[in-house]
């Protein structure tokens, strides 16, 4: 053991011996494709002598550069290649540090479609403010975009939204923030097929270029352009739950030398159950437990969504560009039924009485933004991009509800008719000046207007009739004005990289209730700084830590002050004096030895905004309704693992222990919970047959007891297996999915404190199997440059509850 221990001491004082000796040369340069974008992930490779021997590879970062170090004095040959480019290659006589400043990757001629694309195993970049999950020729793309968010490491898809860890993301494409509701964007991203993405960017510190409000990003970034001519696909899906859904979509592409048109088109008919087992302990003024509700409700929610995106580029010449996209979402059936049996019970679990409650809504939506974009190029590389953008949102829910309490004493019937229509202008300018190959200026200005115009009409049927109730009827107006300006710089030189960011944004609000002529107004000024640094201590290490301000300012429908009744004793309450919440997070972290992380962070919340159950114990009421906690803190450290045992089989490992703390002083008390929890997953990925066609993904996702706004989430398990085939030439490919296989993945949860004392078992429809099929047609090799854009304001949209 010692002998062994002396030998690597020899090597390892030898090598050091030989560096200090070393003429360390470089070679640097940055790759681009022959419109002058750069080219991520591009392979470099050094060839040594004249018999052209393997000396050293890397990959080109997202934009465009690469640097090759500790070289000697010799002859290389540098080879450079992309997928569906031409290779470049050139011969070098290195006598010192060489900056081969722009290699150019021209198109492959026509004759591109007769080559095969070999699937590749995808791959973790770590940044200091983000997770970069290169996807593209992998497996993953042959499943859904939803699919692909649920293997990407960090994020977590549940019914309720997509969350990193604990914090709700916020969801870009391509840089441009996604132009949909919450529920609406998950109906997006289960429809929208996964052939076109590259990468997914799990964005913990966002640069100040992102909006303010993007606390965590999660970036769908999608694939360059490579070739012209048309592509298209078609897709389908069967996917059985409780009940069967269906989608179908399809997507053409089209590109000559002057224009870029992409279009999609998906439809969804589904059929989606929920099950849910309440219990409340209503408290007597000595605080004794004087009525036990115990409820079972059934709720069904039939849809049909017809979702439509456009985007169409015109290069006018080689310095201007004009884009304009589009987005729709038409929804015009949409039913919801909601039926309720509750059970009252003495404190000794004697019945006293029970009663049953129906709820139907029909809605009627559509969502539709626009977004029209100029580009500059000058001739130092800058850019000058101004992007204008118009949402309009209309939502209409026709709602019924009948109570029926024993011996027909106490039955209620009524009937509520709300409206929301919501319009958005924005305008944004900005500056993008490379200040040289390693560091880069970003500067821009942004305006924003919202105007909401809601409304609610409640009518009681009393004998048949239908009498408007004064007390639950209401209009709402609200308009918002946001003036934002943003600077952000990095640099990256030796082992160190740096990006420093700070943005300020004015904010007017005003909100008008018309019927109770109360008026809620708002003006605030807010900077929001942002810095992350890391260093490469060697080949196999580096440490990195970041800080990150940002803002979470209410949804539109949470600051209407109107009442909606799932029934007489189950409401939903709005709040016109919600104020802005703050976040900052602070992260540490290492990478080492290749597949190892390891991280730290702390995120305080000031104001943090969470919708919550407030039992009412004298009117026998539970009242949903948003508000602002005092005080909220989470801290916790992270380990992942990342490795490939072959060229064909990765295994990725994470697990988080955390702690969130929630404070809050709701008048007749403080508040203080605090919980330790932990998150582990694990994906596993395996490619078979000798062309690999045969995919299989399985991945395991543990989320254990944890405490969300005041409530304690008991421990959830949750599971997806999918299986992949390509067939007709590589042009086709049938998928198999299951959901929840361990059927672990409902949950149970725990509100106690003060005088609240209530709890749920929550079975979710998310056990099913789902059977797919897509079939591409015409140029399959191209790349398509499918992108959403859409202004930040839009992801406050929020369907009435």
């Amino acid at each position: 053991m010692i002998t062994h221990l002396r030998s690597c001491l020899s090597i390892i004082i030898f090598a050091l011996s030989f560096n200090v000796f070393a003429q360390n040369f470089s070679i640097l340069g940055k790759v681009v494709d022959s419109e002058n974008q750069p080219i991520g992930l591009a392979n470099v490779v050094l060839l040594q002598g004249e018999e052209k021997q393997f000396l050293i590879g890397t990959s080109t970062d997202d934009n465009g550069y690469f640097n090759l170090v500790n070289l000697n004095e010799d002859t290389y040959y540098l080879r450079v290649s992309f997928i569906g480019l031409q290779e470049f290659e050139q011969k070098i006589i290195l006598t010192g540090n060489l900056d081969l400043k722009t290699i150019r990757l021209e198109e492959t001629p026509e004759s591109l479609d007769e080559v095969t694309v070999v699937a590749k195993k995808p791959t973790i970049t770590r940044k200091p403010d983000r997770l970069v999950f290169n996807i593209e020729n992998t497996p993953l793309i042959e499943g859904t975009t939803l699919a692909v968010l649920k293997s990407t490491p960090g994020v977590i898809v549940s019914e309720e939204g997509i969350n990193i860890k604990s914090a709700a993301a916020t969801v870009y494409i391509n840089e441009r923030r996604v132009q949909l509701s919450s529920s609406e964007l998950m109906q997006l991203l289960e429809s929208a097929p996964a052939n076109s993405i590259k990468s997914i960017e799990v964005i913990t510190n966002p640069p100040a270029s992102y909006d303010a409000d993007s606390g965590s990003v999660i970036n769908i970034v999608m694939s360059n352009n490579l070739v012209t001519g048309y592509r298209g696909s078609v897709q389908t899906n069967y996917t059985q739950g409780v009940f069967p859904r269906y989608n179908a979509a399809t997507s053409h592409y089209f590109k000559n030398d002057k224009i870029n048109l992409n279009l999609n088109y998906s439809y969804t008919n589904q059929k989606i159950n929920r099950d849910q087992d309440n219990t409340v302990n209503y408290f007597d003024n000595n605080g004794d437990i004087n009525e036990v509700w115990k409820s079972n409700v059934n709720r069904n929610t039939w849809s049909e969504i017809h979702n439509l995106n456009l985007s169409f580029d015109y290069f006018i010449d080689e310095r201007n560009t004009l884009s304009l996209t589009s987005s729709g979402l038409y929804t015009p059936y949409f039913k919801y039924r909601l039926k309720n049996t509750t059970n009252i019970f003495d404190e000794d679990n004697n019945f006293l009485s029970s009663f049953d409650a129906d709820n139907l809504s029909l809605d009627d939506k559509y969502n539709i933004g626009t977004d029209v974009i100029f580009k500059h190029e000058f001739k130092n590389k800058s850019s000058l991009t101004f992007n204008g953008h118009f949402t309009i949102y209309d939502y209409k829910r026709d709602q019924s509800v009948f109570q029926d309490e024993p011996l027909d004493i106490n039955d209620s019937e009524f009937r509520t008719i709300a409206n929301q229509d919501t319009q958005i202008i924005t305008g944004k300018l900005d500056y993008r000046l490379p200040i040289d190959e390693t560091s880069s200026f970003e500067a821009g200005v942004k305006y924003s207007f919202v105007n909401t115009e809601s409304d609610i009409t409640r009518l009681d049927i009393i004998n048949g009739i239908e009498v408007i109730n004064n007390n639950n009827t209401d209009a709402f107006n609200y308009d918002e004005n946001v003036f934002a300006a943003y600077t952000n710089f990095n640099k990256s030189w030796d082992k160190w990289d740096l990006n420093i960011g700070l943005r300020a944004e004015q904010t007017n609000i005003e909100g008008r209730s018309v019927s109770l002529s109360e008026i809620n107004k708002q003006d605030y000024l807010n900077w929001f700084p942002n810095v992350s640094i890391s260093h490469n201590l060697h080949d196999n290490m580096s440490v990195y830590g970041s800080y990150k301000r940002s803002i979470t300012r209410a949804s539109y429908t949470d600051l209407n002050p109107f009442t909606f009744f799932l029934n007489e004793n189950t409401i939903v309450l709005g709040n016109p004096n919600l104020v802005p919440s703050y976040r900052d997070h602070y992260v540490i972290g290492t990478n080492f030895l290749e597949h190892f992380t390891v991280e730290a962070y702390y995120m305080n919340y000031d104001g943090d905004i969470v919708e919550l159950p407030r039992q009412n114990n004298e009117t026998n009421i539970i009242a949903y309704t948003p508000t602002n906690l005092d005080k909220k803190t989470e801290y916790g450290f992270d380990f992942s693992f990342d490795y490939y045992p072959t060229n064909t089989w990765n295994l990725y490992f994470v697990t988080s222990f955390y702690n969130i703390t929630e404070e809050s002083n709701f008048g007749e008390g403080f508040v203080e919970q605090s919980q330790w929890s932990n998150y582990s997953s694990f994906n596993n990925s395996l490619s078979l047959l000798e062309d690999r066609s045969l995919n299989i993904n399985l991945a395991i996702y543990w989320i254990g007891k944890n405490l969300q706004q005041f409530q304690v989430i008991e421990d959830r398990l949750a599971s997806e297996l999918s299986v992949s085939k390509t067939i007709l030439k590589r042009k086709g490919v049938i998928s198999l999915s299951v959901s929840d296989m361990f059927n672990d993945q409902d949950f149970f949860s725990a509100t106690r404190y003060l005088n609240q004392s209530s709890s749920s078992f929550v079975d979710v429809d998310n056990r099913f199997v789902k059977l797919g099929f897509s079939y591409k047609f015409g140029n399959t090799k191209l790349s398509t440059n499918e992108r959403s854009t859409t202004a930040e304001e839009r992801d406050r949209l929020k369907d009435f509850n």
